[in-house]
């Protein structure tokens, strides 16, 4: 059974950094799967911030200008989400999704529907 377990959330100032870990435990072939990075603010819905898949191409919502950045290390089955600049509206619950790569994955890759395995979440709060 696969498993996602994020961890480093934290509360942070406005202006600061995190990096977001998400280590995937069960899988034959860790390295094969597609990953994503979500958010989901308090009473909002569930978004896409960063997805990157087995060749380690990454994609990115455009609304986030540059400043969060995901890497995967196949070596330890653990996939990262670097967050720089960031501002309040980036306070959310961030989760790590996995799904089955696809050719046309990435055309949805930062869309919920597409994650087939989800962690439990990790919380970042930014304040000004």
């Amino acid at each position: 059974q696969v498993q996602l377990v994020e961890s480093g959330g934290d509360s942070v100032q406005a202006g600061g950094s995190l990096r977001l870990s998400c280590v995937v435990s069960g899988h034959t072939h860790t390295a094969e799967l597609c990953m994503a990075w979500f958010r989901q603010p308090r009473g909002k819905e569930r978004e896409g911030v960063a997805a990157i898949d087995r060749d380690h191409r990454a994609f990115y919502p455009d609304s986030l200008e540059g400043r969060f950045t995901v890497s995967r290390d196949s070596g330890k089955n653990t996939l990262y989400l670097q967050m720089n600049k960031l501002i309040p509206d980036d306070t959310a619950k961030y989760y790590c999704a996995a799904a089955t790569c696809t050719p046309r994955w990435w055309q949805s890759s930062l869309s919920p529907s597409t994650a087939e395995i989800w962690g439990q979440g990790t919380q970042v709060t930014v304040s000004s």
